[in-house]
């Protein structure tokens, strides 16, 4: 069988996705899913959940209710809870289960809010895709419902959203606050993070902002969308190390913000001509890219990208990358291509040829509490020291 995982866990699904990219916003999650799964999506994929509670339900799919359609309790069970709750929006996704009976989501969603008078999205997940789908659909659909046409902020400089930021790809590494912290330092003036860092009533203002910052596949398609109805450019990377990917990001923001034009160069890196790749990254998209890059100019050499979760091959950063998914398929690439150092999850340390050394990078995604304690943000840090190029 292909794509089964027989010895590495994973990826965190999309309905934990969808969980971890509206948690900050004061919005009601609902999950269509079996009883006792919750602990799944708020407490296994959700780091935040020990010092922030969210609302996020589960329906408590009966097998009764799955075989009948009973699409009325979950309606009424929604209607009553938000009654009691006041949340600003609700969100309803689903589980393999309601996949294979069918459930329409918009149309319940619909009904939800008619009854209601609350903003209710229906985002169509079925647990058999990875968080980065359900993140992607959650951010684009909030990003719908409340950002609006407004005039851009007076101030001179640069103005800036960050989209994608999550705890699954950056853990709680107070990434976006590096960001806003390195580029304050150069002038620039953050409006809002969608995905984690900000406030709904920040959220509310994203319109105003010059540019989009994407630091992960998961804010892509809200950055998309905001292209279209609003005008706002957007930039693909994450400024990691504490100078040269710093600049150029930055650099690039400007560039796109003056002329109008997306972009994704801060992660486009390219292999060298002259060296073959020895050395790959391990990981989601635009983030792989990212460190892919500044590792590529530290060490001087080609670096390889192989992304095992979704990802539309004619979005990953470079077209040089590789959607790989199997486990088999990463271990062989790994083996066959003399890859000799690897950055990865600590996981992935049991798919690694012995011949191949293993920076480990933790990702909550992957791993999840495992490694949380060992993770680190890479945002204004010296990557030499930490990866050991000397």
């Amino acid at each position: 069988m292909k794509n089964v995982s027989t010895v590495i866990p994973c990826y965190a699904a999309d309905t934990s996705g969808v969980c971890s990219a509206l948690y900050e916003y004061g919005g009601m999650t609902v999950v269509h899913d079996a009883s006792g799964c919750n602990s799944t999506y708020s407490t296994h994929d959700e780091p935040r959940w020990y010092d922030k509670r969210s609302m996020i339900y589960i329906s408590a799919l009966t097998e009764l209710d799955a075989v009948m359609g009973n699409d009325e309790k979950l309606i009424e069970d929604i209607v009553s809870a938000a009654k009691d709750q006041h949340p600003a929006f609700i969100a309803l996704c689903g589980s393999p289960m309601p996949m294979m009976t069918g459930f329409d989501y918009r149309a319940v969603a619909e009904d939800i809010q008619h009854r209601t008078g609350i903003p209710t999205f229906g985002l169509e997940t079925n647990g058999t895709r990875s968080y980065v789908s359900g993140a992607s659909m959650a951010l684009k659909a909030l990003v719908k419902e409340f950002v609006r046409e407004m005039p851009k902020d007076s101030y001179d400089g640069l103005t800036y959203n960050i989209l994608g930021a999550t705890p699954l790809d950056f853990g709680l590494t107070g990434t976006v606050e590096s960001i806003v912290k390195e580029f304050g330092g150069q002038g620039a003036r953050f409006i809002s993070g969608i995905g984690m860092g900000s406030t709904l009533e920040d959220i509310r203002k994203a319109a105003s902002a010059k540019v989009d910052l994407v630091v992960s596949y998961c804010g892509l398609a809200a950055a998309k969308y905001m292209e279209k109805e609003f005008g706002i450019p957007y930039v693909c990377g994450v400024p990691v190390g504490n100078s040269r990917q710093l600049r150029e990001c930055l650099s690039e923001m400007e560039r796109s913000a003056r002329d109008g034009r997306s972009s994704l160069a801060p992660v486009l890196r390219g292999k060298s001509r002259d060296k073959k790749a020895d050395k790959a990254v391990i990981g989601e998209a635009v983030l792989a890219g990212s460190i892919a890059r500044e590792w590529s100019l530290l060490t001087a050499s080609g670096v390889d990208v192989i992304c095992p979760p979704d990802a539309d091959e004619e979005y990953i950063a470079d077209k040089k990358d590789l959607p790989l998914y199997a486990e088999e398929d990463i271990k062989a690439y790994l083996r066959e291509n003399g890859i000799k150092t690897v950055i990865a999850d600590p996981l992935y340390r049991y798919v690694v040829p012995e011949c191949c050394g293993l920076i480990e990078l933790p990702h909550f995604a992957f791993s999840g509490r495992c490694f949380a304690r060992n993770m680190t943000g890479l945002v204004g840090k010296d990557l030499r020291a930490l990866w050991g190029i000397k």
